[in-house]
């Protein structure tokens, strides 16, 4: 499977504000866009983010319904976390890779780690075959 994830640095204000700071993570990961005009994805990432203590997969149907969102948006939203390594399918709908934030930016940086450790090792290679 592959995963995109895309890294932005962003200057974190000091925020106590739990939304702003969720923002600032989402933001940071590349997951929203200036065109998602409603916060949709946003707001989806919050919800499973709120959800993953219960460990409980939401369906997307559910996830439309409790946020106002048409399936297909929740499906093309789903799909970019999904790609991004945040979210996971499960038999009976969709959650967060792991139980907590935190666990998903570890697991997402051993990710990158072991594609970066791929792309220097071909880069390795390809320096010795070029002499």
């Amino acid at each position: 499977m592959a995963q995109r994830v895309t890294l932005i640095k962003i200057r974190k204000g000091d925020s106590s504000n739990i939304n702003q700071e969720l923002q600032w993570l989402g933001n940071s990961l590349g997951l929203f866009n200036l065109r998602d005009k409603d916060s949709s994805c946003f707001r989806l990432f919050i919800t499973l983010v709120r959800t993953s203590k219960q460990k409980r997969p939401l369906s997307s149907d559910e996830i439309a319904e409790h946020l106002k969102l048409s399936r297909g948006t929740v499906i093309h939203h789903l799909a970019k976390l999904m790609d991004a390594g945040i979210a996971v399918k499960e038999q009976k709908g969709y959650l967060l890779r792991e139980g907590n934030l935190r666990d998903v930016v570890k697991d997402l940086h051993r990710d990158m780690e072991a594609v970066f450790a791929e792309v220097e090792e071909v880069a390795r290679e390809i320096d010795e075959r070029l002499g």
